[in-house]
């Protein structure tokens, strides 16, 4: 506790009632807490099995774990539940599975499953709006966020494109039935609807989490609120960690008023302000201050800073996008070389992935190396779905959408005549597409060198089964990929054999991945088996992209949604312009409130310089069109801003000083 402030102390010490700790940005919210955690256990005498914290990402529960694991040595931390919202209600669902109607292996339907679904579902029953399926899957994501099911999705729409919503998603649920599968949004949804219809349910998992900590509170939604609300019931044992002023997500259904719908759901909250900021200096932090002061606020906090005053913060016009991208990139080689820094130490941040491109350019011209977030994941290539896809039948034989992706995977001469004739045969008789396969009575729906090919793929998987049961489950799924050439497959479509051997390497890491996987799940459960396992990562791959290491030195690019919880020495805000930030969907629809949350994020992630920047013109569509500097941009307190070509006349005093810059490099460089 020595290394707390007042305030943090405070926050960690209070265990009477439900808490709110109100932690601005960059004042160390996790440290209150782990040690939190710690406190509950060491001092409070709460079994470590009976607390559970839970936050957002992969990332931030392992990070969470690891802290408590240096606070609390040997067997006082075992059982303690650090986890995503959605990792525990998968935990629920696995626990609760036979009540809630569920064979063993259930699937967990990514994005694109859902979204290949949605697509099928539509082109059966004749719809012509196939290009409405983003906005169908969005629609019926944030109604399974709000708790609202197909029939009073139906009451309520207000217009067609939404009642063709409702009525695809009533369809959409009955299919995932159907397939004994879950999609994401469902992770939180059965959990929270199951509690509140068996009090019964609800009281065994009050009596088994009697303490429940959540970080990034801000960023929950209607249904993981009231999960929270019904877990933690009239005991009080809650503590949660938010600030309104960085809830960035509401196009993803989270809602910052919910910390305000805290005060009346637990009258006796007690609130404890984090203001004291660890990462900025305090011009940075009056800046950002003055910023979000514009939006209206329930609980009014100011953050500041022991990091001294700093250096004024940058705000630079240049002609265009390319002159602004070239600035950033000069402006990076000077103060690396003038710091003698590294180039981690430097980000970029912008409102939209397009802004990127060409930064990335002028980066690569320069020589600079970058880290681009937000690249290709992991579980999205294609040879890791492909092996994912024969997984997910092997545990859940209902799944018919992995099944029609792995029944030619590699070919075994099935057409799309002989599928054909499979579904309707399997839809007369109320059947998975796997289960059908493996009737004999099929030979009268189809030729019979079809059926058997059909046959013979049923049969073989079966026995992958019984091996996975009654054998080593890895070994099993080993051989099933030898037993597919999938190897060979996989080199015959390939443009080069190292890239072959790089899709084979992924390959090989996932089953490892699996592996371990088991393990850790048997290290709590002895019994947990090859499907929760597979389950796990399935729901890793929709919680993160593969990461890479992190202390490679380059600079790092990303948007301003993906910097949040980050933070970096030297920060680039680029495209400070109308319709850009603020976005000029947010304008048309109202939403300048979060996006001045959004340059408030950007801004708070800066340590010691920040630099803004904007253009005079910017091509849009093909066309150059004149910009507009950023409404945002006038909130900043004018006497800690430096302005850099303002004058539109100054264009002769930018070049000079490109010219100086690059005389000053060569120098630096001699």
């Amino acid at each position: 506790m020595t290394n707390l402030n007042p305030r943090q102390k405070e926050a960690v010490l209070y265990v009477d009632g439900p808490l709110l700790v109100l932690a601005g940005a960059g004042s160390g919210k996790t440290s209150v807490i782990t040690r939190k955690i710690a406190y509950l256990i060491e001092t409070c005498g709460i079994k470590a099995h009976h607390i559970a914290a839970v936050t957002f990402t992969n990332k931030a529960a392992r990070e969470m774990k690891e802290r408590v694991g240096k606070l609390v040595k040997g067997p006082a931390s075992r059982g303690l539940t650090v986890s995503t919202f959605h990792n525990l209600g998968l935990n629920i669902i696995r626990r609760e599975h036979k009540l809630l109607g569920f064979k063993p292996g259930f699937s967990i339907f990514d994005a694109q499953d859902a979204q290949a679904l949605i697509r099928e579902l539509m082109q059966k029953d004749q719809l012509e709006e196939t290009d409405l399926v983003d906005f169908i899957q969005h629609t019926i994501s944030n109604w399974k966020n709000d708790l609202l099911g197909p029939e009073r999705a139906l009451q309520q729409a207000r217009n067609g494109n939404e009642e063709l919503a409702a009525r695809v998603y009533a369809h959409y649920n009955r299919h995932l039935r159907a397939y004994n599968a879950v999609d994401f949004d469902d992770l939180i949804l059965i959990p929270t609807l199951l509690f509140q219809q068996r009090p019964d349910v609800l009281e065994r998992w009050q009596r088994k989490i009697r303490y429940l900590l959540v970080d990034e509170y801000q960023d929950t939604n209607t249904s993981q609120y009231l999960m929270v609300k019904l877990l933690v019931g009239i005991r009080g044992g809650l503590t949660v960690v938010g600030d309104d002023d960085q809830s960035i997500y509401a196009w993803r259904g989270a809602k910052p008023e919910n910390l305000g719908l805290l005060k009346k759901d637990f009258p006796s909250l007690k609130v404890v302000m984090l203001e004291q900021n660890y990462r900025s200096t305090s011009r940075i932090l009056k800046a950002a201050n003055q910023l979000i002061a514009n939006n209206p606020h329930e609980f009014e906090k100011t953050l500041w800073s022991e990091m001294g005053f700093g250096d004024p913060l940058k705000v630079v016009f240049t002609r265009n996008e390319e002159a602004e991208a070239d600035r950033i990139a000069a402006d990076i080689i000077e103060r690396r070389l003038n710091l003698r820094n590294h180039y981690r130490d430097y980000a970029v941040l912008y409102r939209g992935n397009h802004q990127a491109r060409l930064i990335e350019m002028k980066l690569q011209t320069y020589q600079i190396p970058y880290k681009l977030s937000g690249g290709t994941s992991f579980f999205s290539r294609a040879e890791v779905k492909d092996i994912m896809a024969y997984l997910k039948v092997l545990i859940n034989p209902d799944d018919d959408n992995a099944f029609l992706r792995i029944i030619n995977l590699p070919r075994r001469e099935i057409g799309p005549g002989t599928l054909e004739k499979l579904a309707v045969y399997a839809n007369e008789r109320e059947v998975s597409l796997f289960e059908a396969s493996g009737q004999l009575e099929l030979a009268q729906a189809m030729p019979a060198r079809a059926q058997t090919k059909l046959y013979e793929f049923s049969t073989w998987l079966k026995q992958v089964h019984e091996h996975c049961h009654r054998g080593d489950p890895i070994d099993a799924v080993k051989q099933m990929i030898r037993d597919i050439d999938y190897e060979t497959w996989t080199y015959q479509n390939c443009n080069s054999e190292i890239q072959g051997e790089r899709r084979m390497a992924n390959v090989w890491f996932l089953v490892e991945s699996l592996q371990r996987t088991l393990e850790r799940l048997q290290e709590d459960d002895p019994d947990a088996e090859i499907e929760d396992a597979v389950a796990r990562l399935l729901l890793i791959d929709m919680l993160e992209q593969q990461e890479e290491d992190e202390d490679d030195d380059r600079v790092q690019l990303m948007t301003l949604h993906a910097s949040k919880g980050l933070e970096f020495p030297h920060v680039y805000l680029m495209g400070m312009e109308e319709e850009l930030l603020p976005h000029r969907n947010s304008i048309e629809d109202d939403f300048v409130e979060e996006e001045r949350r959004l340059a408030y994020v950007g801004i708070t992630r800066a340590r010691k310089t920040l630099t803004m920047t904007l253009t005079r013109q910017r091509k849009q569509f093909g066309e150059v069109i004149d910009t507009v500097p950023s409404r945002f941009l006038d909130e900043l307190p004018e006497e800690d801003l430096e302005w850099e070509g303002r004058d539109p006349g100054c264009e002769q005093a930018n070049k000079a000083r490109g010219r100086a810059t690059l005389s000053s490099l060569k120098s630096l460089l001699k």
